[in-house]
C-alpha cells in the first residue's frame, strides 16, 4: 500500500492517478475524507499535527508520498512526529516532494525534512521540483483571465516544470524503486515576458506582464492568502529576479524516462482554466 499525503493537491492528486493506472494499491491521506472525490478508493483521515490519525493512515503501508502542507513550517514539531510514526509502522520508502535548491538552503523547511529523512535507515527519493506551471492556472488564474500577470521577477528566467511530470516521476520512483535526489525542471527557462507572449498566442485575449515591486506584490497576495505563503511566493520570484532560478536539469528524462513538458503545451492543455 502506498500512502499519498496532499492527495487533493496539484501533485498529490496526479500521483494517485498515476499509481492507479499502474494498478498500485494507493491510499489517499486527507483531512476530510467525506469530501474526497479523487481516484483513490482507499481514503483515510490524516493530519500531520494530530497523532491520533497516524495509526489508521500507516496501517499496512510500505511507502509514502510526502508533501509538506504549505501552512506548516515548524518541521520538528509538526512533521517529524508523523514521519517517525510512519517508520515505526513499517514504511520503508518515502518519496518527498522537495524544492530545487533545498540542499543549498538549510533554512527552508524542505531542507530540514530532507536532513531528517537522510538520517533514517529507509529508502528515500527527493524530488526537488522547480516552480510549477500550474501556478499560472491556479494562483494567477484570475489575473491572467483578466489580461495581466503581475509578479516581481524582473527579466529573470525560471525553469518552470509541469506538475504532471513531477507526479510521473513520483509514481515511477515507487514502481521501479528509484532512490536518490533529483532536480526536476521544464525543458527550458523562460522569463515572464515570454510567459505572457505564450499565453497571448493561445488565449483569445492579450496577457501583459507587469513587473511590480516586491512590497506591492506581498500586499496584493496577502489580501487573498496567508501572509506566509505570500512571502514564500515573493522569495521564489525574487530568486528569478536575480538570475538564480534558470538552471535546467535533465533528470526527468534521464532517470524517469519522462520528457519534460514545454510551457506552450501546458498552456494549450489548460486553456480552459483562463476562460
Amino acid at each position: 500500500m502506498i500512502l499519498v499525503t496532499g492527495a487533493t493537491g496539484t501533485v498529490g492528486s496526479a500521483v494517485c492517478e498515476r499509481l492507479k493506472a499502474e494498478s498500485e494499491p494507493v491510499r489517499a491521506a486527507v483531512r476530510s475524507p467525506e469530501h474526497y472525490d479523487g481516484p483513490a478508493t482507499d481514503v483515510v483521515r490524516f493530519d500531520f499535527t494530530d497523532p491520533t490519525t497516524y495509526r489508521a493512515a500507516f496501517k499496512d503501508v510500505s511507502a509514502v508520498f510526502l508533501v509538506r502542507p504549505p501552512a506548516i513550517s515548524r518541521v520538528q514539531r509538526d512533521i517529524i512526529p508523523a514521519l517517525a510514526g510512519a517508520v515505526s509502522a513499517g514504511v520503508t520508502h518515502i518519496v518527498f516532494l522537495s524544492v530545487i535548491g533545498a540542499e543549498r538552503n538549510p533554512l527552508i523547511p524542505h531542507a530540514r525534512i530532507e536532513s531528517w529523512l537522510s538520517a533514517v535507515e529507509i529508502s528515500t527519493t527527493f524530488l526537488r521540483a522547480s516552480f510549477f506551471m500550474q501556478n499560472l492556472s491556479t494562483t494567477h488564474r484570475e489575473e491572467i483571465a483578466n489580461g495581466t500577470l503581475s509578479v516581481p521577477a524582473g527579466a529573470g528566467k525560471t525553469s518552470v516544470v509541469d506538475a504532471r511530470d513531477v507526479a510521473a516521476a513520483a509514481a515511477k520512483s515507487f514502481v521501479d524503486g528509484i532512490t536518490g535526489a533529483f532536480d526536476l525542471t521544464g525543458p527550458t527557462a523562460v522569463d515572464y515576458e515570454t510567459v505572457c507572449e505564450l499565453l497571448s498566442a493561445e488565449l483569445p485575449h492579450t496577457v501583459t506582464y507587469h513587473n511590480i515591486s516586491i512590497p506591492r506584490f506581498i500586499i496584493r497576495q496577502a489580501r487573498s492568502q496567508p501572509i506566509l505563503k505570500a512571502i514564500v511566493m515573493t522569495g521564489i520570484y525574487t530568486t528569478a529576479r536575480f538570475g538564480l532560478a534558470d538552471r535546467v536539469s535533465s533528470d526527468l528524462q534521464h532517470h524517469f524516462d519522462q520528457e519534460p513538458t514545454p510551457l506552450s503545451t501546458f498552456i494549450t492543455d489548460y486553456q480552459s482554466a483562463w476562460s
